[in-house]
């Protein structure tokens, strides 16, 4: 009886001691998450576990991730491929708890232990397949419960920590909008030069938050004015750093230069110089001296800006290529052209031609300038106005990137 009563103590006390192990291995777990240890570490503390307390011998450990399975961990004996041990699991996903399988019909699985699933209401989370186990018979459902337990515990963090990555990852982007918002605003003329040699309109439609459009007009002196409109490629605060650059360059190189050509070939060498041609700009920029009524021009791959007097349009094609795109230029052709008292001329980006219309529509240049031909004696703000009525009851498209116009009369 003596004997007996012993054993019992012995027992009772292997288990206390046991699952005093057990706990403290989930502290150390729980402690590794929280310190925010790396994956492969976490992964690595859970193996010793698995060999050294709970004596399993193999182990594959299936997590969830995109809608799919990757093998997160894996020891002893041959190595399976994902696809055959997923496709062996798939047929046990009805099951929730641990499942002993020594009587299942499939190879792969009879050669394991036991099948220990995990999942969040109806979702499966991890598969956990175990061989090789040497667990004592009145330590086993203890012991599955602890792997489930464990194993339950890594994968929530794990992917607590993937949402908490996806949040400041959607944190650091709203705020680097915020950032080009405030770049663009600075860039973007607040209030539009107006005197007796010219009268300028604008509108500006971003399409998303922040787009890659830009538009600038300077007064050089009593006589010359300078305008462009530019599309930056890409999106956000790296092609809002780079249009602010873009600018400054202009504005510098404008007051010192009096050739556009010269002015356009310093423009590409300072993109290329900072983006490494990764990005370019479309742009078309113009200069023109009052006193003698010359317009001076470059179309730098951007769409044609179109110049109306006495009933007739015609669009200013004259120029090169994009800038940023080649380290020189492969052609570079000033335009000129004489401008009649009370002309129009308009400027704008892509987005404008870039409409969804209706298949029953037809919008392209040509349209354009028909449009000008028919409204070209508006002035300025008009005539935008009435160009994007045209656009939302006429020709009923959807714009599918910014819009940027820059309307000018020359008086």
């Amino acid at each position: 009886m003596q004997q007996t009563n012993n054993q019992g103590e012995d027992e009772l006390i292997r288990l206390l001691l046991k699952r005093q192990s057990e706990l403290n291995s989930l502290l150390e777990i729980t402690r590794a998450i929280n310190r925010n240890s790396a994956t492969p570490v976490i992964i690595q503390m859970l193996e010793a576990i698995f060999k050294n307390l709970l004596r399993i011998g193999r182990m594959r450990l299936l997590v969830e991730k995109d809608d799919s399975f990757i093998c997160l961990s894996k020891y002893g004996g041959q190595f399976e491929t994902l696809p055959v041990l997923l496709r062996a699991c798939n047929t046990l996903k009805k099951i929730r708890e641990p499942f002993a399988l020594i009587h299942s019909r499939n190879f792969l699985l009879s050669s394991y232990d036991f099948f220990i699933p995990i999942y969040t209401k109806n979702k499966p989370l991890a598969y956990i397949l175990i061989g090789d186990f040497e667990s004592d018979d009145e330590m086993v459902d203890n012991d599955l419960q602890f792997v489930q337990t464990l194993v339950n515990t890594i994968v929530v963090a794990l992917q607590n920590k993937k949402l908490f990555r996806q949040r400041l990852e959607t944190e650091r982007m709203q705020r680097e909008m915020e950032l080009a918002v405030e770049v663009q605003n600075m860039l973007i003329p607040g209030k539009l030069h107006k005197d007796a040699a010219v009268e300028i309109g604008a509108k500006y439609l971003p399409h998303q938050d922040i787009g890659g459009d830009y538009f600038d007009f300077i007064r050089l002196n009593d006589q010359e004015l300078l305008w462009c409109i530019a599309d930056v490629s890409g999106k956000g605060i790296s092609a809002a750093l780079l249009m602010a650059n873009f600018q400054a360059s202009l504005r510098a190189w404008a007051t010192v230069e009096d050739d556009l050509t010269s002015i356009v070939d310093r423009l590409n060498h300072i993109v290329v110089s900072n983006t490494r041609g990764e990005k370019f700009i479309t742009l078309f920029l113009a200069k023109y001296n009052q006193h003698t009524r010359k317009l001076n021009y470059i179309n730098c791959g951007h769409n044609p800006s179109i110049l109306y007097a006495n009933g007739e349009a015609v669009p200013l094609k004259l120029g090169t290529t994009m800038i940023g795109a080649f380290e020189n230029l492969p052609f570079l052709n000033q335009g000129e052209i004489d401008v009649e008292p009370g002309s129009l001329i308009i400027n704008y980006t892509d987005g404008l031609m870039d409409y969804e219309v209706d298949q029953t529509k037809q919008w392209n240049e040509d349209k354009l300038i028909e449009f000008t031909i028919n409204n070209g004696e508006q002035q300025p703000d008009r005539f935008n106005q009435l160009l994007m009525d045209h656009m939302n009851l006429v020709i009923r498209g959807k714009p599918i990137d910014d819009i940027t116009l820059l309307t000018l009369r020359i008086f």
